[in-house]
């Protein structure tokens, strides 16, 4: 017992000097080491300024990663992207080693993701990519963002304060490819074709049956879609196989010289395709120009079968006595189209100041008279006066006066607009071989003094002109001695005298220059007294007797107006007549409002479908569709 006591007492001691022992030899190196080497409180540190953004950094770490508001477009990420210095990026990829949740981005300028994608280096990696861009931005540290953002706009940074990097682009001219991968597809199918039209690709009968496939499943999903949200699922697996299969077909063809001849040989194709389908739609332009939509056709039908119901008193409109005033504002109209008559007295009475001062002349033909007086009697244009002509009534004009009456009436002249099987002539010559030259309701406005014998002044409207303003300041104007008020039209090359002339005929070379400025029908002033002074019938009639044989110039009213009212043309403001919204869309919204009358000089008219749409409105403005007849004939904006 006493052994075991003795016993204890030293394992006691061992035991206490082990524990102390280490204590006291090693408390002086604990402490010097402590103070320099751990870090007891991260807090109690006093950081100098090389440290101090690394220790702002996790404090935003610790808040919810939020995902950027908007879209996310890939150019300005890019963009931003290129403006971390490396030091960024460095202290970007140490707080996303120790940030557990968050997946690592590399930002240098040579291994960049988001880069290549901008970069196009291929176009369907950069669709693809797009998406998954998304997913990674939304990831991406807001550090990135506001760095990006100190830099583009320092001075909206405010100590304490951060903000949200703006992602979405605020250029305005900025626009997103939406027809990326349809555009795709169309290559691989052209390099389809390419391939195997080669010898290489003929020999090699099993490429050949995949490739065919997969042509024809490209063609299935391609199918009528005009941009990459028309198509199909699964389309992108179709492109994934087709260009795997392509690549194998670069591999077996290696004869570059017979790719090269294969291309060539298609673009010159697909132009002349081009060619025709151009000379298809010029052809079928001026087709439709030349026809009367069935509902224009069915108008004048019904109208002249109620005409011929009426008695002879109902025919009959009111103040005729108004007719001969030359102190009135007088309009010369010659149209065979009852609704775009209709349109031109409509406009014209509704900006009107005074319409009850307005006289309408309209002169016709016979087989729409009955319908263009009863439109005008069931339609009566408030206080104007309207007085509708035929023109076969007119006994003074006949072939023995009117050379141009005589040549229109030959069998020559007929062949030229009707027979167009002379190959490139009648090609060249489309234009002028429109039926509407025949009539010689095209050629009265060259009869005025005529027509008019007791007034002084008149104005000229085509039927396919829109009255926007009052127009009784025109019989204000002083032409000066002129005989034609006209706008000309010499801003551009194609509208001076040696587009319409033929200057190497020795006669028009004599008499004109080449690089006269032009003039314009559909809104004219004609002083008829200085018309009958002047002769200018006779002037027209002798011009028109050299032409006989078309080589002075070739068809239409203007060469012939040209010539008759050489150095006779006052030329007006270009505000009181802006021409063109028949064929050019790009005439600016701002010139028409501005303008006087607008006119629908060209094929494009406003009552044919193949009207510019966004003109077609200033028309319509005037035609009242809630009427009855235009009703029953299925007339509608």
């Amino acid at each position: 017992m006493k052994l075991k006591l003795w016993l204890r007492k030293p394992v006691l001691v061992l035991l206490f000097l082990t524990v102390l022992a280490p204590i006291v030899l090693y408390t002086d190196k604990l402490t010097t080491f402590s103070s320099f080497e751990f870090i007891q409180e991260p807090s109690a540190l006093s950081l100098n300024r090389d440290v101090r953004p690394l220790n702002l950094l996790p404090e935003e770490l610790s808040e919810t990663l939020k995902e950027p508001l908007g879209d996310v477009h890939v150019e300005d990420l890019s963009r931003s992207v290129e403006h971390v210095d490396g030091e960024s990026s460095r202290r970007i990829r140490q707080l996303n080693e120790e940030s557990k949740g968050i997946e690592t981005i590399v930002l240098s300028q040579e291994d960049n993701p988001i880069k290549q994608v901008t970069q196009g280096r291929n176009r369907v990696e950069s669709v693809e990519n797009k998406e998954n861009l998304k997913v990674k931005v939304a990831e991406l540290p807001q550090h990135s963002s506001s760095a990006t953002k100190s830099e583009t706009k320092p001075e909206a940074q405010k100590p304490g304060k951060r903000e949200p990097a703006k992602t979405k682009s605020d250029k305005p001219n900025e626009h997103v490819i939406v027809d990326n991968r349809v555009r795709y597809l169309k290559d691989q199918l052209i390099r389809a074709r390419v391939y195997l039209s080669l010898t290489a690709t003929r020999t090699n009968a099993q490429f050949s049956r995949e490739l065919r496939t997969r042509v024809k499943e490209v063609q299935r999903a391609l199918g009528d879609a005009t941009k990459d949200t028309d198509l199909p699922k699964g389309t992108y697996d179709k492109l994934k196989a087709m260009d795997q299969t392509l690549a194998k077909g670069k591999q077996i063809q290696d004869d570059c010289t017979a790719v090269v001849k294969k291309l060539r040989a298609i673009i010159h194709s697909t132009e002349e395709q081009a060619r025709v389908h151009q000379k298809q739609a010029l052809f079928l332009t001026h087709l439709t120009a030349k026809t009367v939509p069935k509902g224009l056709h069915c108008l004048p039908l019904r109208l002249s079968t109620e005409y011929y119901s009426l008695n002879s008193s109902s025919q009959q409109f009111p103040n005729q006595e108004k007719l001969d005033d030359p102190n009135l504002f007088h309009y010369a109209l010659f149209s065979d189209n009852v609704l775009a008559t209709a349109v031109v007295v409509n406009s014209t009475v509704t900006n009107a100041k005074d319409p009850s001062k307005h006289v309408f002349h309209i002169v016709t033909d016979k087989l729409n008279y009955a319908a263009m007086r009863m439109w005008f009697l069931s339609n009566p244009p408030g206080k104007a006066t309207i007085q509708v002509q035929n023109i076969d009534e007119f006994t003074w004009l006949n072939a023995s006066y009117s050379p141009v009456l005589k040549q229109l009436a030959s069998r020559n002249m007929i062949d030229y607009y009707f027979k167009t099987h002379k190959g490139s002539e009648s090609d060249s010559n489309l234009k002028f071989r429109n039926p509407k030259y025949l009539s010689m309701m095209n050629h009265l406005r060259f009869y005025l003094p005529e027509i008019f014998p007791k007034l002084r002044k008149v104005v000229f409207l085509d039927d396919d002109i829109v009255v926007q303003k009052d127009l009784s300041g025109l019989w204000s104007i002083d032409l000066k001695g002129k005989v034609n008020g006209a706008v000309e039209t010499c801003g551009e090359n194609f509208h001076r005298f040696d587009r319409y002339l033929n200057f190497s005929n020795p006669i028009i070379a004599k008499n004109f220059d080449p690089r006269a400025c032009g003039w314009a029908y559909g809104m004219n002033v004609f002083d008829l007294e200085e018309w009958k002074k002047q002769n200018i019938t006779d002037v027209y009639h002798s011009w028109q007797n050299l032409n006989h044989d078309r080589q002075l110039w070739k068809l239409g009213t203007l060469p012939p107006g040209l010539i008759t009212f050489w150095k006779r043309v006052y030329a007006l403001e270009k505000s009181w007549h802006v021409l063109g919204l028949g064929y050019n869309p790009s005439v600016s919204q701002k010139e028409i409002e501005r303008a006087a009358v607008v006119h629908y000089n060209g094929n494009l008219k406003p009552w044919l479908e193949i009207g510019i749409p966004k003109f077609r409105g200033y028309w319509n403005k005037y035609v009242d569709y809630d009427q009855a007849y235009l009703r029953d004939c299925n007339l509608s904006p």
